[in-house]
């Protein structure tokens, strides 16, 4: 009979430093219960090092274990410096070679982390983890120094360093403390922009003597924080593993959890002080003073030692360490009754309690078994709506949220993903070596920085370009190594791209043209720590990475960016592939013209957040740049062009406010150009021509439905002004435009039900249209407006026809 596998440990707490250069107040080492920092050394020793070693290396050998887990902490453990933090790594290296293999991370609060620090940890083969509790405001409120100044600033240049393509690989994730107090939608994204390879939530560390802060006498908000964390990161499509989350999931699969305050599996972890004791997991340090001591050390006893200590013990014991109120618990085997700490009690029960925290865990396990359960809202047909049913219904109402256009988005992504693939497949000739090698160089990046790729190819001319190549009207070269060239300048590679110049114009998508001699057929680009070079025949420029919006290189004209509350948009007025609106584009904007640009954006943005708030998350998610336009007689021009997702093209108006109507108007016909690449709303094969109340000319059904679905968005925003603009004129103005909007996008919403050329799909969608129209008939407008609005609809209704039967004759 087999012997039974006695319990072991293979992870490790080793503190290399017991000091720390924050004074976070809701540090469980220096401000809970537990003091015993004070009377350890600051540095561990050599010899304690080595003596470490030796015991892990003992204990790893004796147990047969594979792989050994060793996470080098504090206090701060930057503060130990390289000299100190190598020999640590050389001497588990040294110890264990042949026996384990060594996984080394690192936990720190990040304010110390530099280039030096990166390239030790590089060659010494360390990950590294950063505590940050989200944007600045959320992780100040914790994370300052003594003196009260932020750490923020310099957290985020840490992170930033770990996202360097050379450092990637070292980069372990983030680590959040939750505070209620904070947003944790704001906490989330603000994490998620950091595009960590993890994210950890921590419950902040408590017991029943001191429970955690419940504002308002919540019953259960950290479970409602996370959950509201949760949704974001579903309807997101889980972009980043979240610890916590996927401990919850993989326990009701009865998998194994990814952390300690999960799940019922043995606890396999001992930490080393700086004085070479072990101790019991550190977050015990929250319960009382000593609670984590063993009274043992890495001279005297062995880890097999450490295993006998009845704290260990307790913790070896699945569910029957649990008090009864946890096992007779239905989600136990997933919650495992939380964090050992955060039972105690200093009744005499000590930790035979439930976690202080029982009431969110047993809602946040109840809430996410029960979502994951629920049967998927049935679709019309997998083959006909490809949308999510949510937003397919959100979209048809004329809306769209910041996830539902995330979403759409992606599914752009994925379509310009597909046509690159497919000009690699159709149109790189077996002769076409520069083709070739932009691919392969493409390939390569892919494999690398993704991320970065996928950031180039989101840009909005990339499909026109990709469908000019399909059709045989442009050639694959210059695109491909463009594209190559964007991503490798954005990921900082070290690498030189060679690519083909437009006309003497260097095209980096995204990011700017660079004009060169007339004459040249490429250049090379290269990036640097501080910029980034061209080379063309015998002209070489150095451009660096924050030239300011004009550059300090003349031949530089990098994209303007207006960066608002809640959105980034760029100005682009040099790519030129650009030119793909109905109206002629703008040459490049002289720096007064711009800084007007920005102004009136800033305006226009306001106005969209404030008054048409349904629209502006839309917008914010999805649209990524506005191309200015030339109108010859000075007319308020705008565009969007089918292929180019996620951008309009205006000619600058003579208001913020016609500007806002401009950007909401034109993101309908964004957002249904993606609807209409995921499902056909009517029949392609219609020729009919039909009515529409804004033109002069019969619309084709396709322009129909577009003009009809941008004007909700023009209606509403009329239907807001008549009570929110400035002055009576104004409102009487507004409210007249309303009312005419509102006859005009009903009538249209009828014309386009009565066609008899809309699919299934697409009689819902026109439906859902309607009902917003319908729903803004019953608002009140005054009767001479409502007058003026209907006698215009007449006339304009009696000329279309007369128009149209007169052309038939």
């Amino acid at each position: 009979m087999d012997r039974p596998i006695p319990p072991a440990l293979s992870q490790f707490v080793l503190k290399v430093h017991s000091r720390c250069d924050l004074a976070c107040d809701h540090c469980y080492v220096y401000e809970h219960a537990d003091t015993s920092w004070r009377g350890r050394p600051r540095a561990v020793s050599e010899e304690i090092l080595a003596q470490v070693a030796n015991r892990i290396a003992e204990h790893a050998r004796r147990h047969r274990l594979p792989t050994v887990h060793v996470v080098l902490h504090g206090g701060e453990p930057l503060l130990a410096g390289p000299d100190r933090l190598r020999r640590a790594a050389e001497e588990l290296r040294r110890a264990l070679h042949g026996v384990s293999a060594l996984d080394l991370r690192m936990h720190t609060n990040g304010v110390l982390l530099d280039e030096a620090f990166c390239e030790l940890f590089l060659e010494l083969g360390i990950k590294v983890g950063v505590s940050l509790d989200g944007d600045k405001v959320s992780n100040d409120r914790h994370r300052r120094y003594a003196d009260g100044r932020s750490s923020h600033a310099k957290v985020i240049r840490a992170v930033e360093l770990l996202q360097r393509p050379r450092y990637r690989r070292l980069f372990a994730g983030l680590l959040c403390t939750i505070d209620v107090e904070n947003d944790p939608v704001a906490v989330y994204d603000a994490l998620v922009e950091l595009s960590p390879p993890r994210i950890d939530f921590l419950l902040p560390h408590a017991t029943w003597d001191t429970p955690p802060p419940r504002p308002g006498g919540a019953a259960t908000p950290y479970a409602d924080w996370l959950d509201a964390i949760y949704r974001r990161w579903d309807a997101a499509g889980r972009p980043v593993p979240v610890r916590i989350f996927d401990s919850v999931l993989r326990t009701l699969r009865g998998e194994s959890s990814l952390t300690e305050s999960l799940g019922l599996a043995p606890a396999d972890l001992v930490v080393i002080e700086t004085d070479g004791t072990f101790e019991q997991a550190d977050s015990l340090k929250t319960s009382y003073d000593g609670a984590p001591a063993t009274g043992m050390d890495v001279f005297t006893h062995s880890l097999d030692d450490v295993l006998q200590h009845p704290g260990m013990l307790a913790r070896q014991q699945g569910i029957e360490q649990l008090c009864r109120q946890c096992r007779d618990c239905p989600v136990v085997q997933s919650c495992g009754g939380g964090l050992y700490a955060h039972r105690y009690r200093s009744d005499g029960s000590e930790f035979d309690n439930p976690s202080v925290f029982c009431p969110d865990l047993l809602a946040l396990v109840t809430t996410i078994r029960d979502r994951e359960a629920q049967v998927p809202v049935p679709k019309a047909s997998s083959a006909e709506l490809p949308l999510d049913q949510p937003d397919f219904e959100e979209l048809a109402t004329g809306f769209g949220g910041a996830d539902t256009v995330t979403r759409l988005a992606a599914a752009q992504l994925d379509i310009n993903q597909e046509l690159l693939a497919a000009v690699s497949e159709q149109r790189i000739a077996l002769s076409d070596r520069e083709g070739a090698a932009a691919w392969d160089l493409l390939t390569q990046l892919d494999a690398e920085v993704p991320d970065e790729l996928a950031g180039v190819l989101v840009h909005p001319y990339t499909r026109p370009w990709a469908l000019g190549v399909l059709e045989g009207r442009v050639a694959p070269a210059a695109g491909l190594a463009e594209i190559a060239a964007a991503t490798a300048l954005r990921a900082r590679l070290d690498r030189t791209v060679t690519v083909p110049l437009r006309d003497g114009m260097l095209r980096l998508p995204g990011l700017g043209t660079v004009r060169l001699d007339s004459s040249a057929g490429h250049a090379e680009v290269t990036a640097g720590a501080e910029g980034f070079t061209v080379r063309a025949g015998a002209r070489g420029l150095d451009i660096g990475w924050h030239e300011g919006m004009d550059g300090l290189t003349p031949h530089w004209h990098p994209v303007r960016l207006f960066a608002g509350e809640g959105w980034s948009v760029a100005i682009e007025d040099t790519d030129p592939l650009r030119d793909c609106h109905e109206w002629p584009v703008a040459a490049r904007l002289a720096a007064d013209e711009a800084k007007l640009w920005s102004e009136d954006l800033t305006g226009a943005w306001s106005l969209i957040r404030r008054e048409l708030p349904a629209y502006a998350d839309g917008v914010a998610a999805g649209l990524r740049l506005i191309t200015p336009l030339h109108a010859p007689d000075g007319s308020d021009v705008s565009a969007a062009c089918k292929d180019a997702w996620g951008a309009i093209g205006v000619a600058r108006p003579g208001s913020p406010e016609q500007l806002a109507l401009l950007i909401v108007h034109e993101f309908q016909h964004v957002k249904l150009a993606a609807v209409l690449d995921a499902v056909d709303l009517y029949d392609k094969a219609d020729r009919d021509r039909y009515y529409a109340p804004w033109r002069a000319d019969p619309r084709p059904i396709g322009g129909l439905l577009q003009g009809t679905y941008a004007h909700i968005a023009v209606t509403d925003f009329w239907r807001v002004r008549r009570e929110t603009a400035a002055t009576g004129p104004e409102r009487a103005l507004a409210e007249a435009e309303f009312a005419r909007w509102r006859q005009q996008t009903a009538e249209a919403v009828e014309v386009l039900l009565g066609s008899a050329s809309l699919t299934d799909l697409g009689q819902r969608f026109v439906g859902r249209m309607g009902e917003t129209v319908s729903g803004w008939r019953g608002e009140a407008v005054s009767p001479a407006a409502l007058t003026a609005a209907q006698d215009s609809a007449r006339r304009h209704r009696a000329a279309w026809k007369a128009r149209v039967e007169g052309g038939a004759k």
